[in-house]
């Protein structure tokens, strides 16, 4: 099971498109920051597993080696780290696909709970 809930990870890309299109100063850096350092230590590691899977670092079947390699090698905060990825969101995305996991139903989880 993911350490990460689909539709945290949803609400991640749909936060890193809207940062992506932005204005500089406009707001959406910091959202996307804040959301991501208020994710606990292994939605946060969880988080970059998907990313390195979408970036194909890691293949889909090494999510648990991908996930300890994130624990394990953290160097700098999360957030630092994810939001100097370009194509952060398209990654995530990737990921969550290889996973199994259908990012319109993650999204439709975001839409319930709101």
């Amino acid at each position: 099971m993911l350490p990460i809930s689909p539709s945290k990870i949803a609400n991640i890309i749909i936060r890193a498109r809207k940062f992506d299109a932005d204005f500089p100063g406009a707001g959406q850096g910091r959202e996307l920051r804040a959301f991501i350092e208020n994710l606990n230590e292994d939605e946060q590691a969880a988080l970059t597993a998907v990313m390195w899977i979408g970036r194909e670092t890691f293949d889909a079947s090494e999510f648990e080696e991908a996930y300890a390699t994130a624990k394990t090698e953290a160097t700098a905060p999360t957030a630092d780290y994810l939001l100097g990825i370009p194509m952060l969101a398209d990654y995530l995305e990737d990921g969550l696909n290889a996973l199994g996991i259908s990012l319109e139903e993650a999204e439709e989880d975001i839409n319930r709970s709101v």
